[in-house]
């Protein structure tokens, strides 16, 4: 066997030979290497300027923002009442705000149950059917009886009533309606409630029965509240003429009417009644001595031993946020109440409001219990939520239903009808049907309310306690009732902020760029970068932006030194605050054109949308040719006034069909039953087909209107050639009683030229063309005219300018991105060549190896070869 460590057989320092013949050899790695440093230490270098670019593109961001220079700030001296914030519009000011009642939803409760998953009712499939609308011309509260004749004779007692827990102040005094309400009515800002008297009015046959009067001794007065009708002391006869004549003479009406009392009628037709409209008592009486025959009820001849009667009134209490009343007391029957909790509307109408959507939902026998129904409401997202309440009683369960939406138009009415054409439940229409006109099934805990404030003394109502616009450009976020004075004032230090956190991350960007690119003549060491062309580009670029007036401002500031920024002799930036200041209290409202992109159109119906990089600064004229249009279908003849809708009606109506067609686009709406003047039949079909959660998702709607001539139009919410919408019948009323043998018309898009050069319509939106300078601008034109349409003028700001310039430096084919793929691509080719050079010294050192393996091989042959020559010639040498 050979030997295994070369250099052990012959003593040659194999290891040390081809270690130093490699050392040798490897040299060149070092150049490889170096290079490799060089293109790292260069990539560096633009990887400090790409990230100084991207913080000063994130200083741009905000001055890029017109909503940056809204700068305004809010304080309000009752923090509790309101919030404040300023927006795009606001202006500065001081306001005077004074909320007197805060939006709220409509809350409704069924009757208490024994149980939560029992059975209602015989299990006929069922619909509930939610409008939203409004409930005016009544009020809600309770109507009391008329008070008794022991409450007008001795008055209601202290302690007989009280109103949600407060005490009423009564006592003997308090004998009628109208001192009663009175006394209510004292005590409204701690309960809640306000009591209005009924009409007092005598017994429509009181005078059905009078017989002649006559005196044969003594005397006879007829009086009705205290004023004298007729007399007699049996000189004269006492007749229904003699009554009528009296009522007809001005001294007595004048007496009436100074005791609050009217009449109707005639004591000769039997029909005479007397009112008091401020539910004052009227007594009736005649006052009799001796011997006299005939009057009120009795025929003539018949013995009068005189009469008295007093008439009275009940009241009618109103719950001022629609909750329920609860009376009480020791007696509260003498003020013509009953104990309890109470409540409903009384002579209301209920107005749909065809902005709010409709929903049906489908109850199946499965679901027909209280779990069941609050389910089933819930998952058909009406507009509702269900809830189950326990009251601990022994039918503890409740279902509540409440509207999802605050405001007086969010008030629910809820309809109960048979599903597919069948029969109704009726355990579910008595516990659930509820119309504020008509059946109400459930009790209302909570009524739908307004936000009522006055700002400045102008009386303002909002359906949520977030009120906007009020103060233009200000929403207001509303906590509670109350006053407070509210203070919007101008935030000068957010704009200063921004300006100053450009000018710092400009001259940081400046300083990194001359870093790693000038020459250090103390040190005698050039940065990174020196000579770098890219890099100088990027600077003379950015200066140059920014030494550039903006075009396209109508106004008297266009150059950033207007605003004490300027350059200084080292290429930095510098802020002359008090400029700026200045700047800001005489300029404001031009300062954002100064750095924004701003567009804005000279018709007051025309906005401006948008715009692209491509956009030249300008103004450019805008002429339409078209107006956009809506799809519709309007009705062939006028309605009559009344339009009855039958029970289980059904139509498949299709919005806005594509091609090819989308199955989405065709759904099946119910159409509430019920008969309807022409506004609220509008009024429900746009709600009704605006329910449908399909439609909705997709952003499909409708408008509903009713011409001057009866003609009904329904129409797609969306204008253009892709807006359309035809009705066809499933079942109950057709289609063609409301529209008779009416075509739908498709919608259009607008036409129209900005900058003379023709433009894209789409729908309302009109988009410049590609190649003209206004190219990218687009404009939404709602209403109006055709023709000319004055101008839009567009400005780039320095913000707008220098983020499109950094986003040059460092994106897609961008030169900073060029040196940086090209470094990379440097690097991975040296480490090629670096990877293929070793390879080449290890062949290498193998070689070396093998050769010097041999030859100490040889060498140790040799050696032994000497050695053994040596000894036999030393043999040879012992025997001779």
């Amino acid at each position: 066997m050979g030997i295994s460590s070369p250099g052990i057989g012959s003593g040659l320092d194999v290891n040390g030979l081809v270690s130093k013949l490699m050392s040798a050899e490897s040299a060149p790695l070092d150049n490889y290497d170096k290079k490799t440093t060089d293109y790292q230490t260069k990539l560096q270098a633009y990887g400090k300027v790409s990230a100084a670019v991207g913080v000063f593109q994130g200083a741009l961001t905000t001055l890029n923002s017109a909503n940056t220079f809204s700068a305004l700030t809010s304080s309000s001296s009752n923090k509790d009442l309101l919030t404040a914030t300023p927006g795009a519009g606001a202006v500065p000011g001081k306001y005077k705000i004074n909320v007197s009642q805060l939006a709220q939803a409509q809350s409704l409760m069924t009757g208490g149950q024994a149980s939560n998953t029992a059975q209602i009712g015989d299990g006929a499939k069922t619909t509930l059917t939610f409008q939203f609308g409004s409930i005016g011309g009544g009020t809600f509260g309770v109507a009391g009886a008329a008070l008794s004749l022991a409450s007008a004779a001795s008055g209601i007692a202290t302690g007989s009533l009280t109103i949600n827990g407060t005490a009423i102040s009564t006592n003997g005094t308090t004998r009628s309606a109208r001192d009663l309400a009175s006394a209510i009515n004292d005590e409204t800002d701690t309960t809640g409630v306000t009591a209005k008297a009924g009409i007092t009015s005598t017994s429509a046959t009181m005078f059905g029965t009078f017989g002649d009067v006559a005196v044969t001794s003594g005397n006879y007065a007829l009086t009705v509240g205290g004023v004298q009708l007729a007399s007699s002391d049996g000189s004269t006869t006492v007749t229904t003429a003699t009554i009528d004549n009296a009522l007809g003479t001005n001294n007595v009406k004048n007496q009436l009417a100074a005791a609050n009392i009217t009449f109707t009628g005639s004591a000769a037709n039997g029909d005479l009644q007397f009112f008091a409209a401020d539910g004052s008592n009227i007594n009736v009486a005649e006052a009799v001595s001796g011997t006299v025959t005939g009057g009120i009820g009795l025929a003539p001849g018949a013995a009068n031993a005189g009469s008295d009667t007093t008439a009275t009134a009940g009241i009618t209490l109103s719950s001022k946020d629609g909750s329920q009343i609860l009376v009480g007391g020791n007696n509260p029957g003498a003020a013509g109440l009953t104990a309890g909790s109470a409540g409903s509307y009384l002579g209301a109408g209920f107005t749909q409001d065809g902005a709010q959507a409709s929903g049906t939902v489908t109850l199946d026998t499965k679901d027909q219990t209280l779990q069941g129904i609050r389910d089933a409401i819930n998952k058909a997202n009406v507009g509702v939520t269900a809830t189950i309440v326990s009251d601990g009683s022994a039918n503890p369960y409740h279902l509540v239903i409440t509207s999802n939406r605050t405001g007086e138009k969010s008030a629910m009415k809820i309809s109960v009808d048979g599903a597919d054409g069948g029969p109704v439940n009726a355990g579910i229409a008595s516990m659930l049907a509820y119309d504020p006109n008509g059946t109400q099934a459930l009790t209302q805990t909570s009524g739908a309310q307004d936000t009522k404030l006055t700002m400045n003394g102008i009386a303002v109502s909002s359906a949520d306690t977030t009120v906007e616009d009020v103060i233009q450009g200000v929403s207001l976020d509303l906590s509670t009732t109350g006053s407070t004075t509210l203070t919007v004032s101008q935030n000068k230090s957010a704009v200063t902020d921004a300006i100053n956190g450009f000018v710092k991350a400009y001259n940081d960007l400046n300083k990194t760029i001359s870093g790693l690119s000038s020459y250090d003549a103390d040190t005698k060491t050039g940065g990174v970068l020196q000579g770098d062309s890219a890099v100088r580009s990027i600077q003379t670029q950015l200066r140059r932006a920014l030494g550039t007036k903006v075009e396209g401002l109508d106004s008297s500031l266009s150059n950033l030194s207007q605003i004490g920024v300027s350059f200084q002799k080292d290429g930095s930036l510098a802020l002359d605050s008090t400029k700026l200041n200045n700047a800001m209290s005489s300029n404001f409202s031009d300062i954002s054109g100064l750095f924004a992109a701003v567009g804005a159109a000279s018709d007051g119906n025309i906005t401006f949308d948008k715009s692209t990089a491509a956009t030249k600064p300008g103004e450019y004229a805008v002429n339409i040719t078209h107006m956009a249009t809506q799809g519709s279908l309007t009705g062939a003849n006028p309605l009559s006034g009344s339009t009855t809708i039958a029970s289980n009606t059904t139509w498949t109506v299709t919005l806005n069909q594509t091609d090819p067609a989308t199955d989405s686009k065709v759904q099946n709406i119910t159409i509430p039953a019920g008969t309807y003047a022409n506004d609220q039949l509008a009024s429900m079909l746009r709600a009704a087909i605006n329910g449908n959660a399909t439609f909705a998702n997709a952003g499909d709607a409708v408008e509903t209107s009713v011409d001057g001539t009866g003609h009904l139009s329904i129409s797609s919410s969306k204008y253009g050639s892709t807006s359309n919408i035809s009705i066809s019948s499933v079942t109950g009323t057709a289609v063609s009683d409301l529209f008779g043998s009416a075509t739908p018309a498709v919608g259009t898009d607008i036409e129209g030229t900005i900058g003379n050069v023709a433009a894209t319509g789409n729908g309302q939106s009109l988009t410049a063309a590609d190649g003209s300078p206004a190219a990218g601008i687009q404009i939404t034109v709602k209403t109006g005219a055709t023709g000319d349409r004055g101008t839009v003028t567009f400005s780039q700001g320095y913000a707008y300018q220098l983020t499109n310039l950094a986003a040059s430096f460092t994106g897609s084919g961008s030169v900073l991105n060029s040196k940086t793929d090209g470094l990379n691509a440097s690097i991975k080719a040296v480490a090629k060549q670096r990877d293929a050079f070793s390879d080449h010294l290890t062949q290498l050192e193998a070689m070396y190896r093998k050769q010097f393996t041999s030859l100490d091989t040889m060498l140790q042959s040799m050696q032994s070869t000497q050695s053994y020559l040596t000894q036999q010639l030393a043999a040879l040498a012992a025997n001779r």
